[in-house]
Formats: C-alpha cells, structure tokens, sequence
C-alpha cells in the first residue's frame, strides 16, 4: 500500500512535494502507471512506452539479483 501512496496513481508527479516526487520517481509503480495512462490516453505508441518498460525490466533485474544473491547466502 505505501508504494501506491508514493506512486502517481492518486496524484499528478507535478503537483507533488518536493521530497515526494524523489520517492515516486524512484517508485516502479510510477512507471507502471504511467504507461497505463498513456496507452489509454493515446494509445500504443511503442516509443514513449519504450522508456517505461525498459524502467521496469532494470527494476526486474535487480529484484532477481537480489533475491538469488539472498537464497544462495540463505543456503550456505
């Protein structure tokens, strides 16, 4: 629940506080959400969803890193 709060989902990035725009930029949810705004705005359109879902897959790829690097330390 937190991420959503910190994400744009309720609020627009810009009307946001300072502090709480560098949360939501550095939220996945944000750029999950905005994808989704601008499919449904104006449709597929690869280029400006590119950016996000390359966003996404980094974010992926560090979750698995993390959480193989987790189970290996947890096994030894």
């Amino acid at each position: 629940m937190p991420l959503t709060f910190a994400s744009t989902a309720l609020v627009p990035l810009a009307l946001m506080p300072g502090w709480m725009r560098a949360v939501a930029r550095l939220n996945p949810m944000t750029y999950a959400i905005d994808a989704q705004r601008a499919l449904i705005m104006s449709g597929w359109q690869a280029a400006p969803l590119a950016g996000t879902v390359g966003a996404l897959i980094a974010f992926d790829l560090c979750c698995v890193v993390a959480a193989t690097a987790a189970v290996r330390r947890g096994m030894r």
